[in-house]
């Protein structure tokens, strides 16, 4: 068992990201993820390789992970919502030239400027694409600093195994707390990398990186292809946790912070004499739609329990096929629902619940 440190959750996640091999970071300063900035800039100057450059704009920061993912090497960014929208466009590029690359995202509440306080309201633009055209982005949601660590080694790994951009989904509260976390991760997996622009040396043909397809024709077929290694994706890569779900007759869906406060509730519940568990999604996308399912024919009602108005419902009323009532507990705005207020949403639920 690796000695633990405590660390604040946006350093431990930049820590992390060196440990996993990433020596290349590019961004640019947001509340509430500045610390990731800063802590590469501390670091990477004192690694053989590394690099940090705080680029001119968001935008810059995105397209310069274009240029170093496709030379193979592993390559991150960091941001806060407004400034992952102005990325938008460049991971849509990443995903078209099928690029591995990790991106964080320490939500804060919106829309617009918004406040710097955590939300989860990124949630449809991060797993509905978080850009244009037909793709997806592999999401991984942390509920602890720990869980941050080990989610940014499971993104990189991920990413190269399936050449997608993969996004850690954090928020202002996972990024702010400190707890006590080990760093020691293992050995880095090495994938298949002979697509990368690597420089002929005289010995093979010229690879090519590009999005661009003029004959539609063979864009589909390009995107046709995608979709079956995201099938791949939804198969085998769907993660969550399950608790106290062997006899529950109520379901708290819940990621991220809104799954500690969930926890708590459930366990004051359960003294109360409700049967009440919960499935936390690790993935957003792939959302873990084969638990939720067989969970709909057990229990009597779900409830989503959100730091948004209601965007991860969606995804369980359609993993469930609307087989049982879902029912939205909420704050929005930089508010993050109680215990009390998450179990007051459980006692109504289950006295209308037949």
């Amino acid at each position: 068992m690796s000695e633990k440190v405590l660390m604040k959750g946006n350093e431990a996640l930049a820590e992390a990201a060196i440990m996993a091999g990433c020596h290349h970071y590019f961004g640019y300063p947001i509340t509430p993820q500045t610390e990731v900035a800063a802590y590469m800039a501390k670091r990477m100057p004192k690694i053989d390789g590394g690099v940090f450059l705080q680029a001119e704009s968001e935008i810059a920061a995105i397209n310069m992970v274009i240029g170093v993912a496709s030379t193979g090497k592993r390559v991150m960014t960091s941001s806060s919502s407004p400034g992952i929208s102005l990325k938008s466009e460049g991971l849509s590029y990443l995903a078209g030239c099928d690029l591995p690359a990790l991106v964080v995202n320490v939500q804060r509440g919106g829309p617009g400027l918004g406040g710097i306080q955590p939300s989860q309201s990124d949630y449809f633009q991060a797993t509905r694409g978080a850009g244009h055209g037909d793709f997806h982005t592999l999401v991984l949601a942390p509920n602890s600093v720990q869980e941050m660590v080990d989610m940014v080694f499971k993104g990189f790994d991920l990413a190269e195994k399936y050449r997608i951009p993969a996004m850690i989904l954090s928020d202002g509260t996972m990024g702010q707390m400190m707890e006590p976390v080990s760093l020691d991760m293992g050995e880095i997996k090495e994938y298949d990398k002979s697509w990368a622009l690597t420089g002929t040396k005289g010995e093979r043909k010229p690879n090519i990186v590009n999005s661009l397809f003029l004959e539609a024709s063979e864009l589909e077929k390009f995107n046709f292809e995608r979709f079956e290694r995201y099938k791949q994706i939804e198969e085998n890569e769907a993660m969550y946790e399950e608790y106290r779900m062997e006899d529950a007759e109520i379901c708290v869906v819940a990621f991220g912070v809104a799954s500690r406060v969930s926890h708590n509730a459930i366990d004051e519940a359960r003294k109360q004499g409700i049967k009440v568990g919960m499935i936390r999604p690790i993935t957003l996308w792939p959302f873990p739609k084969k638990v939720l399912n067989a969970a709909a024919d057990k229990v009597k009602a779900f409830i989503s329990v959100e730091l948004s108005m209601g965007q991860m419902i969606e995804d369980i009323e359609l993993a469930i096929r609307c087989k049982k009532p879902v029912e939205l507990c909420n704050r929005v705005g930089g508010m993050i629902p109680s215990t009390a207020e998450v179990l007051e949403k459980i006692k109504e639920v289950n006295g209308g619940v037949k």
